[in-house]
């Protein structure tokens, strides 16, 4: 043994559990820690840029609109992060949310139960639509990529069949209580309080133990014994209900329907996803990272307005930024694990 990894040894040896723990905890998470700490860093960007631009600091319009925005992509994170943690992918997102968007803003009409059975109507489809990539990627044994570009095509034709141009109509009611604010709080961030909360539930629960287990290894997954089948099936059966949520709230935010409005959130759930520390091989990573990412990315397209930046050159620089962060959460990473071995 060369004097050096016996210097390591040594001071492996002298670190206390709690400092290894914390180590290892530390080099897992570091994804997550680094989302959070760009997200601070994208948050003291956007006061300043908006002091500076507006001379006066944001006000509860800026952040209501702002909270709001992030909603519509934070529920399709946490449906893709379901799929994801099994080491699939779903881009169908963007077509159930263009359904589901359609749907409401066709059908919903302005008395209480029109609104609950709407809201219950888009929300089971949604479901169903992620149940049919399930039982497609499950028992077809097709490649998830494959099954959800087709079923995305499908659920946007129909969308365009129910609505064919922009249009309809979200009751004022209904408006005011997913995007406008209750108990002088935006709804949007009760609801993203909420979420956080439904995780940390859920995450407790033998259903995403099983696809954190499915994600690290499928094989040795079923070989324990896991319900591998109804674990995957029901990933994207979540997934699509929490796609529906999004076309639902797209549909709350906007007040109207377009069948084309959710089309860039398959690619954006994606995002959110990737900058919030879930890994894209699966088995590693959280909703609550996801929400993170969406409210940087949200943060982002502020960032590049109130710094001027030509709106055709905004996917360019989200793109830049996305592949940069990937590459400092990678390495920051890689040294943390160094460290510990």
């Amino acid at each position: 043994m060369s004097t050096t990894e016996t210097k390591t040894a040594i001071d492996r040896t002298r670190r206390t559990p709690v400092e290894l723990r914390l180590q290892y905890y530390g080099a897992q998470n570091v994804p997550l820690l680094l989302s959070i700490g760009i997200l601070i860093a994208m948050i003291m960007i956007y006061l300043i840029l908006f002091v500076l631009t507006q001379n006066r600091l944001p006000g509860g319009f800026e952040l209501s609109t702002t909270l709001n925005n992030t909603m519509t992509v934070g529920l399709a994170a946490i449906g893709q992060t379901f799929v994801v943690l099994t080491g699939g992918i779903d881009l169908s997102v963007g077509g159930i949310v263009d359904l589901t968007n359609s749907i409401a803003a066709q059908a919903m009409r302005d008395n209480p139960g029109s609104m609950l059975g709407i809201t219950l109507l888009v929300l089971l489809i949604g479901a169903g639509a992620g149940f049919v990539n399930g039982l497609l990627v499950t028992y077809g044994r097709l490649q998830p990529i494959i099954v959800t570009i087709a079923t995305l095509a499908i659920w946007q034709g129909i969308a365009l069949l129910v609505l064919p141009q922009p249009g309809g109509s979200i009751p004022a009611a209904f408006v005011a209580l997913l995007a406008g604010h209750l108990a002088s709080l935006p709804s949007s961030l009760i609801l993203f309080v909420l979420l956080l909360l439904l995780w940390q539930v859920l995450r407790r629960t033998r259903f995403l133990v099983t696809l954190y287990a499915i994600g690290n290894d499928e094989r040795a997954a079923r070989a324990n014994g896991a319900p591998v089948h109804f674990a995957k099936i029901g990933a994207y059966t979540v997934g699509g209900l929490f796609s529906g949520a999004a076309g639902l709230y797209l549909a709350s935010v906007s007040t109207s329907g377009d069948a084309t409005a959710g089309s860039s959130l398959t690619l954006t759930s994606i995002a959110a996803v990737v900058l919030g520390g879930v890994s894209l091989f699966g088995g590693r990573g959280s909703a609550v990272g996801s929400l993170v990412g969406a409210c940087i990315l949200t943060l982002l397209l502020n960032v590049l307005f109130f710094a001027g930046i030509n709106p055709q050159l905004q996917a360019f620089f989200q793109g830049l930024f996305l592949i940069l962060a990937v590459i400092a959460s990678t390495l920051v990473r890689r040294l943390l694990l160094q460290g510990e071995r």
